[in-house]
Formats: structure tokens, sequence, C-alpha cells
């Protein structure tokens, strides 16, 4: 079976939201978003988070987004994303100048398991 990707206009897929307590959340779907715990995170530091996700492997792409939630400062930035069976490290780190992270932010994530 094929499918002509040339018509393809909308793929549904299951999504999942989660807010983070130390660094760690859990959702169960292919794609969701979580919202950070408050964060404070220094300039040129780094953040980790844990997804816990069953739908997750070793050789996984999980493609991560990171934007500002309610934090007003800071730069967050994804540097690097390693999947593990079930779960998946996330760092972000704030590439600012000299401004720490002051709240919340955003982490989107879609994971595709390759045949």
């Amino acid at each position: 079976m094929s499918i002509n990707t040339t018509e393809l206009t909308e793929v549904d897929v299951l999504t999942g939201t989660a807010t983070s307590t130390a660094g760690a959340a859990s959702i169960g779907n292919q794609a969701g978003l979580i919202t950070t715990e408050a964060l404070t995170t220094a300039a040129g530091a780094t953040y980790t988070m844990t997804l816990t996700n069953p739908l997750i492997t070793a050789s996984s792409l999980v493609f991560v987004t990171v934007a500002k939630g309610t934090s007003t400062t800071g730069e967050p930035v994804v540097q690097f994303v390693t999947p593990a069976t079930g779960s998946a490290v996330i760092l972000i780190r704030n590439v600012a100048a000299a401004a720490a992270l002051n709240g919340t932010v955003k982490i989107g994530f879609y994971v595709v398991n390759l045949a």
C-alpha cells in the first residue's frame, strides 16, 4: 500500500499536555506540549527535562521545540534530545548573554518511529 503524499492535507495525531515537576513529565501520546515548572536557569546554563512516553524507543526520532511560557527573560533553545526505551532526555540551554529564565517555558514534542 502506498500513500500519495502530494494530496495529503491533514494527519490526525493523538496529543497530550502535562506540567512538569522537578524536570519530569509523562505524556503517552505521539505529540504533546509540556509546561515546565517555574525556571530560574541562569544565562549559559541548562535545564534537563525527562519525558516519559511508552511510544519512545532508543531509535525514535523525537522532534522538540521550545518557547517561552510565562518567562519574559532568557533565551531557551533545544540543545539536544536523547531517546531511550520509554523516555527521552531533553536538554534546554539558556543562550542569553546575561539574563536568567524567570518563569515557565513550553516544550513541544513529536515522536516518529521508522519502520
